[in-house]
């Protein structure tokens, strides 16, 4: 693995002295949002992740290597790298056999954190169950990774453009914790409340932290889901925010779009469809899941 897996030395020194860490993942950079606001958002969830008091760890497979932390002429090239593979846990393989470059989706970077040893890990919002996947059998990796990966991921829940009931569905099925943050509702990415309950509810990082130990003790396979709502001045309301996904899907569909190309598609046609809100939303979303993430991975490190 040390052939293959490269900490940054910022990275590497946090690690051997037991300091809190976070990780971030690469498709937001490569696939999330247009140049230079993706550049521009990574810098800030990094340092987001720094004024927590904790090291953040940006990953990308970069010339067939994981890398584990990326300095920030590392992070210009990748937001700037048009053509980079999208890699999930089919992919990640491949494009290290090949010696490529490749931005991580949710389900690579919790398999890249478990092998640095990274407990905590801080995105927008996780894959799911998407609408019509009773035909289309399209159901994204990052659940199925969940229930086998053990490391805790901070999300503004599931992206709203999926079947959010159908997500929670198989999440409780596969045995996956989702735990709302300070308050009772399932979050839907731009809205804080999505109508539905969450099966879980805590108040405080040290609580999460203590349910991801008390895993361990157990010894269950997988993560836990940390659904933190968007700060209530960055919310779309789903009444809003509604109309607008409905449309982006039709167009997808009238289009063929399908396959990884849909999540893209979807948020570039909302981005265009909001004259740009939903943008600043996923921005104020993805600051504030890290400063989060960055408080559970305090608390890990503090009781280990």
């Amino acid at each position: 693995m040390n052939d293959l897996l490269a900490c940054s030395p910022e990275v590497a020194a946090a690690r051997r002295a037991g300091a809190p860490t976070v990780a971030l993942e690469s498709t937001i950079i490569t696939h999330g949002m247009p140049y230079p606001q993706n550049l521009e958002t990574a810098r800030a969830v990094e340092g987001e992740v720094r004024a927590a008091g904790a090291v953040p760890a940006t990953i990308a497979v970069i010339g067939g290597r994981i890398r584990i932390g990326l300095d920030g002429a590392e992070l210009d090239a990748l937001a700037q790298t048009p053509d980079a593979m999208k890699l999930s846990r089919a992919d990640l393989a491949v494009c290290l056999a090949r010696g490529a470059t490749g931005a991580t989706t949710v389900a690579a970077t919790m398999i890249a954190a478990r092998l640095a040893g990274i407990a905590v890990f801080a995105t927008g919002g996780i894959g799911g169950v998407h609408r019509g996947a009773e035909k289309s059998f399209d159901i994204s990796a990052d659940l199925r990774e969940l229930a086998q990966t053990p490391v805790t991921v901070v999300a503004a829940g599931a992206k709203a453009i999926l079947d959010l009931p159908k997500t929670l569905e198989l999440l409780e099925t596969l045995g996956v914790p989702v735990i709302a943050y300070r308050q009772d509702a399932f979050p839907a990415f731009w809205s804080r409340d999505s109508g539905l309950k969450a099966p879980l509810r805590m108040d405080s990082a040290a609580e999460i932290a203590a349910a991801h130990r008390m895993r361990a003790t157990l010894g269950l396979p997988g993560g836990q889901l940390v659904a933190n709502p968007i700060p209530p001045e960055a919310e779309i309301p789903p009444a809003e925010i509604g109309p607008v996904i409905e449309q982006a899907l039709a167009e997808a569909e009238a289009q063929g779009v399908g396959a990884k190309a849909v999540t893209p598609f979807l948020l570039a046609r909302i981005f265009e469809l909001t004259g740009g809100r939903s943008l600043a939303a996923n921005i104020a979303l993805v600051r504030a899941n890290a400063r989060l993430g960055a408080a559970i991975a305090a608390e890990i490190a503090r009781g280990a």
